[in-house]
């Protein structure tokens, strides 16, 4: 193949890791008032959500930890919609995942699907909670605020998005996201959420904000009488930190992964510049991409292939590893089915790319510009072709380490994941 050579290309982003996360948790959980108001030996409903949040476990043992040393009765409880195939099990297992077990995290966790209704909001939309949550003292969450993969608003996923969806579970994220499609899903994650606070159950929610790199890079503990604003300006300043792809436009982005841990979309819309709704380049943050190739499915996904929809084309390996039936779940229930629509898919990268770059417009192949993403939160390290290399020095966040690299196929004619790459090399 005549492609341009590749460019490893590290990007330097800020580093904003919390050193110490059960001490700065203890601190903010402390300074909030968290709880303040409980009687000893409360119980404490803990909701925690399904995405692939760094330190989880270590965040969600040290908010147990907080409630034990006041006295308290916490319990976990899995805050995830219709995640886990929607099951009080599946649920339960994609817990356990993280290491968020009752050994090690020192109290129950109790998974059901049962709900129960906490009225309707203005637009005529029935609020539910968790029943084991409704029926405990207080309701505290441990969610991230990040940007949502459907919409833009100054509300999108975090604390609001779990008080509505998570605490919802299926039988209210199903509600939810048929509304949303009328209403929009700001609108419905502000509604729902404003009247699950009316219960008087909602303690409060400890906000984890991470960085570009995927680290824990704030823990904030918002009381229940600020969420809404407080919220706003959490996600406004976690957007002002996100990773992008660092150009203006690419051809070919070829993405090793897609992952429930990666984003819901199973890779981050605003990274790859798709719509669910198969909407190509939706967002003007994000570089112009025309063609997406799609490698594979983390195994940390456990069969979830959501976001396949988005590619264009994709290896035959990825779709012998799919689970369906959580994949159709999770799909039709957030109401977007383009997202497990099946791409033009081959047998081999190879052919992948053979098939698919007279497409993008461009007579050469030589001239065809390519990204090469391990997954789409993992942007400190990828490969740029050569041909962007002025765009590449204009960009002072940006070092090429090493020399250019042609397409390096195998005998199979398949592509090394970025990331094993990487450790071949050193």
């Amino acid at each position: 193949m005549s492609f341009s050579r590749l460019l490893n290309v590290h990007q330097k982003f800020p580093d904003r890791r919390v050193a110490d996360i059960p001490s700065t948790i203890h601190h903010e959980l402390a300074s909030a008032g968290i709880g303040e108001n409980l009687k000893p030996g409360a119980r404490i409903a803990i909701g925690v959500g399904s995405r692939g949040i760094a330190n989880v476990a270590t965040i969600v043992g040290s908010v147990v930890d907080y409630f034990k040393s006041r006295g308290f009765s916490p319990f976990l409880f899995p805050a995830m919609g219709s995640h886990g195939a929607a099951t009080a099990e599946g649920q339960a297992d994609v817990l356990a995942h993280y290491g968020i077990v009752e050994s090690t995290m020192g109290c129950p966790v109790l998974s059901s699907l049962e709900v129960e209704p906490l009225g309707s909001t203005p637009d005529g939309i029935e609020a539910f909670m968790d029943k084991n949550a409704y029926n405990s003292d207080g309701v505290f969450l441990i969610g991230r605020v990040k940007w949502h993969t459907d919409f833009a608003g100054k509300i999108e996923s975090g604390l609001f998005k779990m008080m509505a969806i998570g605490l919802g579970k299926f039988a209210g994220a199903q509600r939810y996201h048929t509304f949303a499609y009328r209403l929009g899903l700001e609108h419905v994650i502000r509604s729902i959420g404003r009247q699950v606070l009316k219960s008087g159950k909602i303690l409060g929610g400890l906000a984890i904000l991470e960085d570009a790199n995927h680290n824990t890079g704030q823990l904030t503990a918002v009381p229940v009488g600020r969420m809404e604003q407080q919220e706003e300006e959490l996600l406004a300043l976690c957007k002002s930190w996100m990773g992008r792809i660092p150009v203006k436009e690419v051809d070919i982005l070829i993405v090793d992964e897609i992952g429930k841990m990666y984003s819901g979309a199973g890779m981050d819309t605003k990274v790859v510049n798709r719509g669910v709704n198969g909407e190509y380049n939706p967002w003007d943050t994000a570089p112009r991409i025309h063609r997406i190739f799609l490698r594979g499915l983390s195994n940390k996904s456990y069969g979830n292939g959501v976001g396949l929809g988005m590619a264009d084309v994709i290896n035959d390996r990825l779709l012998k590893v799919i689970d369906w039936t959580p994949t159709q779940i999770n799909s039709l229930t957030a109401s977007t089915p383009a997202a497990i629509r099946t791409p033009a898919h081959f047998a081999t990268d190879k052919m992948c790319l053979e098939k698919f770059w007279p497409t993008v417009g461009k007579f050469k192949q030589e001239d065809v510009t390519i990204a090469w993403i391990a997954n789409s939160m993992e942007l400190a390290n990828l490969r740029l072709s050569e041909n962007l290399r002025a765009e590449i020095e204009a960009n002072p966040m940006l070092t090429i380490e090493g020399a250019p690299e042609t397409l390096d196929f195998d005998e199979s004619g398949n592509l090394h994941n970025l990331m094993e790459a990487a450790m071949v090399g050193h």
